[in-house]
């Protein structure tokens, strides 16, 4: 230890130091926690206050037949669009 330093001074930086390391432990330790406790989380219940869905997946689909010019017609914006029109 050099003659010019107090034991003071060294306790200033061995300190901080130690509580440096400690809380990197302590942080590495909490998010393993974190992370094996969410992989380990059990899936949500079901709420039964809600009635059950219908398995279609969705409304029902539309289908209307263009006419010839309504069929040129949007080909014609789609070119545009795809002009950067």
């Amino acid at each position: 230890m050099p003659q010019h330093v107090s034991l003071l001074m060294w306790f200033g930086v061995a300190v901080p130091a130690a509580l440096i390391v400690a809380c990197m432990i302590s942080l590495v330790r909490f998010r393993r926690a974190v992370r094996f406790g969410t992989a380990r989380r059990a899936p949500a219940p079901r709420l039964s206050a809600l009635p059950p869905q219908p398995g279609s997946g969705g409304p029902h689909r539309e289908f209307v037949e263009l006419t010839p010019a309504e069929r040129d017609a949007f080909a014609g914006l789609m070119r545009q669009l795809n002009d950067g029109h």
